[in-house]
């Protein structure tokens, strides 16, 4: 009885997993249940249980292939005389062929590639990019590619269709010039590798990941970044006095990331074109008002968790939500879907002590808000007796916007919007 072990749907709009790697091998015996395969999503990495007992006797697909949902990754005999025998037939099925990996192929009509526009802000995975860099493909060839993904996503069976089939080169395709390659007045910096002292560490697959969508994300916006100061002393005193409380009735912690999330949340609601993707010519205006919340990893790296439809939480949820997230983050336990469909992220740089940020941003979104530190200093603040001095709770907002939808105008209005926010934030507020 042969049972196919299928890539499982991992969340929804997830259509397709990188094979992180097998644990186990041809001709192992599987418990039901028992983890046999770690795949990643985005940044998430996740288990895969066998869906029966038995014995492996095909492997489809190997380490770093990119597989879509629903595809048979191997072949599991969970008959009971080779579940009474595994071992046996585990040595006999170790000598059998093993069948080499396979390309995931997406039937597509054909396509006449030298009548296909560029599209140039059609979103390009990291993995896409990569592959090509090792294929010498431009990244305005790349995005000629029709993707055969969600919303038209370009995957990595797309860009090995299209490499099979190529006619290079194409007129239509602007192709990098001699002095784009080669610059002629200033070299690549030599790097000094000191022997025995020195050493080398190979970046890890989420740091590359990072790289690359980082890189990519300045290729794609023209950054600009806003800066304002806000005083935050009504709610430094609030939360002061409330952690307490809120630890007691709702055994949770009471951080100051809810406030910032439901002041961002509120800003959007008045400024909903700060809620939008570029889609080659067309802006794509969310609904939803979803927050990417940048979280540091203990292994360095960053992951991105998004408190979903935050304008509609009240702070008691917003504080679950962000803690549950936060804590999912630190124990590698996020889901897949829980770091998807972000519309605007917020990076808490002072958590690590920065004043301020120029923060890169997240793809497809179009702005990104870094907070600092807050800091008391002396300020002069007007009373009813005039101008005075008092210690206040002060920190700094900076915002990075993509210049090519959102001007000054919006991108600082917005930034003042959310200053107010936390600036009026009502020291009643019950909890």
């Amino acid at each position: 009885m042969i049972t196919e072990f299928k890539m499982p749907k991992m969340g929804e709009s997830i259509s397709e997993a990188t094979i992180i790697s097998w644990l186990k091998n041809v001709g192992d015996f599987v418990e039901a249940e028992e983890t046999i395969l770690e795949v990643a999503t985005d940044k998430v990495d996740s288990d895969v249980p066998a869906p029966v007992s038995g014995v492996i006797t095909e492997i489809r697909f190997q380490k770093d292939d990119v597989v879509e949902v629903g595809t048979v990754l191997a072949l599991i005999d969970s008959s009971q005389q080779i579940a009474d025998s595994s071992l046996q037939s585990a040595e006999k099925v170790q000598n059998s062929e093993v069948v080499s990996p396979n390309k995931v192929e997406v039937s597509q009509p054909k396509t006449d590639n030298r009548k296909l526009t560029t599209n140039p802000n059609a979103f390009i995975s990291p993995l896409v990019i990569s592959i090509a860099q090792k294929e010498n493909l431009s990244i305005e060839e790349l995005q000629t590619i029709t993707g055969s993904g969600t919303d038209g996503r370009l995957q990595k069976s797309d860009v090995f269709s299209y490499l099979k089939n190529r006619k290079y080169p194409l007129k239509s395709i602007p192709q990098p010039t001699t002095q784009n390659l080669q610059p002629t007045t200033f070299p690549k910096p030599k790097i000094n590798f000191v022997e025995g002292k020195d050493r080398i560490v190979e970046m890890d697959r989420m740091r590359k990941m990072i790289a690359d969508h980082m890189v990519y994300s300045k290729q794609t916006s023209p950054h600009v970044t806003s800066y304002i100061e806000v005083d935050v002393t009504n709610l430094v005193n609030w939360r002061n006095e409330n952690k307490d409380k809120f630890q007691e009735k709702h055994n949770e912690k009471l951080t100051f990331t809810p406030v910032f999330v439901q002041s961002v949340a509120k800003a959007i609601v008045d400024f909903p074109m700060i809620n939008v993707s570029v889609d080659e010519k067309n802006i794509i205006v969310h609904n939803d008002i979803n927050i990417g919340m940048a979280t540091a990893l203990p292994s360095g790296n960053l992951i991105v968790p998004v408190v979903k439809n935050a304008n509609e939480k009240e702070l008691v949820a917003l504080a679950k939500d962000v803690n549950n997230l936060a804590e999912a983050s630190r124990n590698n336990k996020l889901k897949p879907e829980q770091i998807q469909g972000s519309t605007f992220t917020i990076s808490n740089v002072g958590t690590f002590g920065s004043l301020m940020g120029t923060p890169i941003i997240n793809q497809p979104e179009v702005a990104i808000l870094a907070l600092g530190i807050i800091k008391k200093r002396p300020e002069v603040i007007t009373t009813e007796k005039g101008d005075e001095i008092a210690i206040r709770s002060m920190m700094y907002l900076s915002l990075s916007f993509d210049h090519r939808v959102v001007d000054g105008f919006l991108g600082g209005s917005f930034l003042r919007k959310v200053g107010d926010y936390l600036e009026q934030f009502d020291a009643s507020t019950t909890i």
